[in-house]
């Protein structure tokens, strides 16, 4: 036991010089600048752009429409001046936003989000991601995660065949109880972070529970959660409608206040 103490110490000299806090006060490992991840968002945004047809006309106008109003109240202290936005041609009901300020939505979650509510849900929701630094915690976590099973390895002495096999046990359970919760504690925050900007903005975030049921839906079986990258569809609906008592407040100071988007559906 006392041959793997090296390997917490370290750990423990990272997680101390690299803390930081999420927009909702969660403690976070961020060991990359944010100019590292602008460059990494802006290499993907690039390459999503080289597979994938982008989309013009009425469905980037209605997106882009839905996703200025969004991003309009991204605080400034971000650093995020001007965002790119994007409508791919593809299937798969899905969006994401990536560091440096890119917003991707594919064509086939326009058929899931039935109005610029639901849609502005999706959008506040990815953006959220950006905001939160999750792309940074992420890839932090990971590198930490790698680096930390393979200084395991050579202090332990597991090499050849048996050692192999219980490195990759190791790897799973990091899998399972560190790298996806992660991921799920990153999705629920992004959820709540996401709902208060799309209200902000204008939009009903009421909206945002149907547009989980028509997730649900659609996706047919899922995995056991503790398996899953994501909450289950029925956790986030329940957190959300728990969270509407902050969010509707939002909503309507915004339109007393004159937000009042109207972005054309396509159809």
């Amino acid at each position: 036991m006392r041959r793997l103490l090296p390997l917490a110490a370290i750990a423990t000299a990272v997680t101390l010089s690299a803390c930081a806090s999420s927009p909702l006060g969660r403690s976070q490992l961020t060991l990359y600048s944010d100019q590292e991840l602008e460059k990494m968002g802006a290499a993907s945004f690039s390459k999503y752009q080289e597979e994938l047809p982008v989309v013009e006309g009425k469905e980037d106008a209605y997106v882009s429409c839905v996703a200025n109003a969004v991003t309009a109240k991204v605080p400034t202290s971000y650093g995020i001046t001007q965002w790119e936005v994007k409508v791919f041609k593809d299937e798969s009901a899905n969006a994401f936003a990536l560091p440096g300020g890119h917003i991707g939505v594919n064509t086939g979650l326009l058929d899931i989000a039935e109005n610029q509510d639901q849609l502005a849900t999706v959008i506040g929701h990815e953006i959220a991601h950006v905001l939160a630094r999750h792309a940074n915690e992420r890839v932090s976590t990971q590198s930490l995660t790698s680096a930390g099973l393979s200084l395991t390895q050579a202090l332990a002495g597991l090499e050849g065949a048996g050692g192999d096999q219980i490195m990759g046990l190791l790897g799973m359970g990091a899998e399972y109880g560190v790298l996806k919760p992660f991921s799920r504690s990153h999705e629920s925050e992004a959820d709540l972070i996401g709902l208060d900007l799309m209200a902000e903005a204008g939009f009903d975030p009421r909206a945002s529970v149907k547009l989980w049921a028509n997730m649900n839906a659609s996706g047919g079986g899922q995995p056991p959660v503790w398996m899953s990258t994501h909450p289950s569809d029925e956790q986030r609906m329940a957190a959300l409608n728990e969270r509407l008592e902050t969010a509707l407040p939002l909503y309507e100071q915004a339109r007393a206040s004159g937000e009042k988007p109207n972005c054309n559906r396509l159809r």
